[in-house]
């Protein structure tokens, strides 16, 4: 495992692991890519089918088309979004124009970051039946999941910044085409890896026992301190 004077401990890497949409063009070592691989290679899934495959984009010429399809989509995207969230207090309305500006300036440069990752979930019905019918558990996409998260706590590890997009989404067509993807894998994430221009920190969040509930759906705890 590379060493990176960066490395942060567990929880602080997953208390810190925010969208960072500001990167620098500067290159990132092969080898901290490849420990960002094997960490989410290392991610849970149901059945332990792992049904995931990383298509890592380090060729200029490919990030430039991909960074050019991304601002297309973004530029549709972008169009939907609201002014402001309903009821935005003026704090949640300055922060929501912060992210809007940082998902442009993201749009306007992927091309230039060094390192994309898309991640593709395998396209397959999990679906079992029985006598009684259906057994249904779930989407198979469900299970790649984790391995995007490892993969971006493991470049936190390593100070590098990240962002989880699905921007890409909106051309799934011009996206296989330009990588050449099978029909039988769809695109689940994609994430730009490169270096930081801001800082990490604890990223704004809704206060955690709002959500959440105790043996049974509305019952609530007051949290203690943190």
């Amino acid at each position: 495992r590379p060493e990176h004077p960066h490395d942060v401990g567990l929880y602080e890497g997953l208390m810190t692991l925010r969208a960072m949409r500001r990167l620098r063009p500067d290159p990132v070592p092969d080898g901290l890519v490849w420990a960002c691989l094997r960490a989410a290679q290392q991610a849970p899934s149901g059945g332990n089918i792992q049904p995931w495959h990383f298509l890592v984009v380090p060729a200029p010429a490919v990030r430039a088309g991909l960074g050019e399809l991304y601002r297309r989509c973004y530029d549709r995207y972008e169009a939907t979004l609201p002014a402001a969230p309903r009821n935005a207090t003026p704090e949640a309305q300055a922060a929501w124009e912060r992210t809007v500006a940082a998902s442009r300036h993201l749009a306007e440069t992927i091309g230039d970051v060094p390192v994309h990752v898309a991640i593709l979930g395998a396209d397959i019905d999990m679906t079992a039946h029985d006598d009684q019918g259906p057994v249904d558990i779930g989407s198979v996409l469900v299970s790649v999941v984790p391995a995007v998260q490892n993969l971006m706590l493991a470049a936190r590890s390593f100070g590098l910044g990240t962002a989880l997009t699905t921007v890409l989404r909106v051309d799934q067509a011009e996206f296989r085409r330009i990588l050449d993807v099978p029909p039988r894998w769809q695109r689940i994430a994609y994430v730009p890896v490169g270096w930081p221009q801001g800082h990490f920190g604890v990223a704004p969040r809704r206060p955690v026992a709002g959500v959440t509930s105790w043996d049974r759906y509305g019952a609530r705890r007051e949290a203690p301190p943190s």
